[in-house]
């Protein structure tokens, strides 16, 4: 057993520790990383008999939560962890956007990561040390990952401060919540938000986390040079000059035509498709013996690689020599958009955003605070009460597939929007939120399109929106001539390019934004570059959402739920309650509303009032002010007989609130007895004539109404 063990010290002090050789000794690399009490186990496994015939990289990661780390039982009937939940999905995504650039282009072993939080100490936040934990794995492993690479978490506090790896209880007030990836040379991959931070700022935040991240991957070479292993040797293609030039010779002259088309997605795919089956048919004939045996092994792998690497460079060169794109813009040109909202009118709020051949129809559900989302993780408890779900049919893409449940894309691009367009929303705002994005057409950049398109349709429902959000794609083209920038990039761009820069904020200022890089790394140059050339293009955007609705709504839709808040003390909960719910439920039957009592302090608390209208809401303000008004002498009101005995009449003319009407006061004309006179259960007008200083009791009288009249 080569127990190997390396500790850094951050310059918070925090100490990080990575070990190996002691656990899950059977994977092809396995470490611990701990801080704190926080600990993961990652393990790494690749396959040895590579399948030649794959053109991708089969590489899944799984990051997951254990309930134990925290010392909980799962929720649920079988009480026990079952699926990935959003948050192990997107911590799975961080990682698996980080090390995959890295890996050789000709490795297609399927290769498996696997990140376990086994202890939590529900200080740390375990996902920025996941990447981390795979990445040292791989350096502890035979597998061919040539360089090590890390992630850390990176805010900004109210005083302007940058802090590496925050803690839970560090992160209330932050205006800035990063997870950065990168090697030593260059960053691989970010996501996160922001509070309208600017351009400069964020920026700033890049080159604070590159320097922890450094001292990171330095503790990772040294742990690799400690373990000592051997990189394995793999099975390879290898290059066939006679394929890729013959393809070449058949097919240069009609894709540069094509890119040069500026034509329409589906056009350009068909033209495409074509010369790609001429060149497949005639190498076929090619590499076909007079048997009809095929004489190059792995020929349709070898012809879809050298295929796309020719249309890449093609394509590539033309951007950045010409400054021309597929479809004919420049590289900071953005798509026509166009806009419209209320487009569903039964729905709270609605729009339709189409940019390009990208369309998003967004909708809007406005509802209680019933309705806010529990969340109760290993790591995280509270509600949720802002939520925007994506859909990603395959009719969006011309596509033939199946309905499935969410996917690791769609769980994806939903949090991206949801987290660019949250911070303006109003902590304080009644309503619970739900936005919900389907993509009907897609050709780039359909998680941008999400958060305009919610954000208009949050106008359009009256949502009190701090200020209206819009994103846009970047992407990158590098060649050995020098590279360019595009600003709202198309699919096949994002496709043959090296970058994919999703950027979304206000006039003000950034709120969120996800890089995923496919190439080793890019230099702060290009980032600056994107980062200034994005904003121009999102203040375009924003320009044209505007055109079409202008300004939040001042009326909400018919058919969303009205709100009323009040303040209740918390003495008078078990009246308005009433014996097993009896008192709240019945105001709600006659009402048609729903009544939530929340606790504020220890004297005071809220009833929230829901309704379908403005009457409901105020018949159920009513019987509550009931309850808590303090009754005054002198006013009349309408009471309820209760019991009836020989000497007079216990009535309710409050909720709570009973009084004796006496026999004396109960008719102008002198009575022997109460008899014929009420029954229990009817109702009649009263006055309060009296409250007795010391006992607190109430003195009621019919007869002083009747004397009045």
């Amino acid at each position: 057993m080569n127990h190997v063990q390396k500790s850094i010290t951050l310059p918070n002090g925090k100490v990080i520790t990575i070990e190996t050789g002691r656990i899950a000794r059977q994977a092809d690399g396995a470490v611990v990383v701990r801080c704190g009490e926080t600990m993961l186990l990652a393990t790494v496994v690749s396959k040895r008999d590579i399948n030649l015939e794959t053109d991708f990289f089969p590489l899944t990661v799984d990051y997951t939560e254990s309930y134990a780390s925290t010392g909980k039982f799962p929720g649920g009937f079988l009480k026990r962890e079952g699926r990935l939940g959003d948050h192990e999905i997107l911590t799975s995504r961080l990682v698996d956007r980080a090390i995959r650039p890295l890996f050789p282009d000709d490795y297609v072993a399927d290769t498996q990561v696997t990140i376990q939080l086994f202890s939590s100490d529900k200080n740390e936040q375990p996902d920025a040390l996941a990447c981390l934990a795979a990445s040292a794995a791989f350096c502890v492993s035979d597998i061919p990952m040539p360089e090590p690479v890390a992630e850390v978490r990176v805010a900004r506090n109210k005083d302007g401060q940058f802090l590496i790896n925050p803690t839970f209880a560090e992160m209330p007030g932050c205006d800035l919540d990063l997870i950065v990836a990168a090697t030593d040379d260059a960053i691989m991959m970010v996501e996160g938000e922001m509070k309208e931070v600017s351009e400069e700022v964020m920026l700033e935040a890049f080159k604070v986390a590159h320097e922890a991240i450094r001292s990171l991957n330095k503790m990772q070479r040294e742990l690799r040079d400690a373990v000592g292993k051997t990189i394995r040797s793999y099975d390879r293609l290898e290059h066939v000059a006679e394929l890729y030039n013959g393809i070449k010779a058949i097919v240069s002259e009609e894709i540069d035509s094509i890119s040069h088309a500026a034509s329409a997605k589906e056009g350009r795919g068909d033209r495409l498709k074509a010369i790609k089956d001429i060149a497949k048919t005639a190498m076929k004939a090619k590499f076909t013996d007079e048997n009809g045996e095929m004489t190059l092994k792995y020929f349709d792998s070898r012809f879809s690689g050298y295929f796309k690497s020719i249309q890449k460079e093609i394509v590539r060169n033309m951007v950045v020599r010409e400054n021309f794109r597929l479809d004919g813009r420049k590289t900071d040109e953005i798509r026509p958009i166009w806009n419209e909202v209320g487009y569903l009118p039964r729905v709270h709020g609605s729009a339709v955003f189409t940019r390009g051949e990208t369309q998003a129809i967004c909708t809007v559900t406005l509802g209680t605070k019933l309705d806010e989302q529990r969340m109760d993780g290993p790591t995280f408890e509270g509600t949720r009460r802002f939520m925007l779900h994506y859909n990603f049919p395959g009719y969006s893409t011309g596509e033939a597939k199946a309905l499935r449940a969410p996917g690791r894309r769609e769980v994806g691009h939903g949090n991206l929007a949801e987290r660019a367009i949250k911070p303006m929303i109003p902590t304080d705002y009644p309503y619970t939120v739900r936005v919900v994005s389907n993509i009907t057409e897609s050709n780039g950049s359909s998680s941008m399109a999400s958060v305009c398109g919610g954000t208009l349709a949050l106008m359009d429902a009256g949502v009190a929106m701090a200020r209206p959000v819009a994103g846009i794609a970047m992407g990158l083209i590098t060649t050995s001539e020098g590279f360019a920038v595009l600003s709202d990039i198309l699919g096949d761009e994002d496709f043959l390019g090296d970058m994919d820069f999703k950027v979304a904020g206000t006039a003000k200022g950034l709120t969120a934004c996800q890089m995923d890089i496919k190439i080793k790394g890019i230099n702060y140059e290009i980032i600056e570059k994107a980062l200034t050339q994005s904003k121009g293009g999102r203040m375009h955007i924003l320009g044209e959402m505007l055109k079409t609705l202008p300004d939040v709504r001042s009326e909400m839709s018919p058919f969303a739920p009205r709100f009323f808040e009040m303040v209740v003390p918390v003495e008078y909960f078990g009246a308005i309650i009433g014996p097993g719910g009896k008192v709240i439920q019945e105001i709600q039957r006659s009402s048609g509303t729903t009544i939530v009592l929340e606790e504020m302090n220890g004297k005071e608390g809220k009833a929230t009032i829901t309704g379908p209208s403005a009457e409901s809401i105020e018949k159920a303000t009513r019987s509550i002010k009931s309850f808590v008004s303090m009754p005054e002498v002198g006013d009349v009101y309408t009471a309820k007989v209760k019991s009836i005995m020989p000497y007079g009449a216990f009535v309710e003319f409050l909720p709570g609130k009973e009084g004796l009407l006496h026999i004396s006061e109960a008719s102008n004309d002198r009575l022997d007895s109460m008899d014929g006179l009420f029954n229990v259960g009817d109702s009649i007008e009263v006055k309060l004539v009296g409250i007795d200083q010391k006992s607190g009791k109430f003195r009621i009288s019919r007869k002083a109404l009747l004397t009045d009249k």
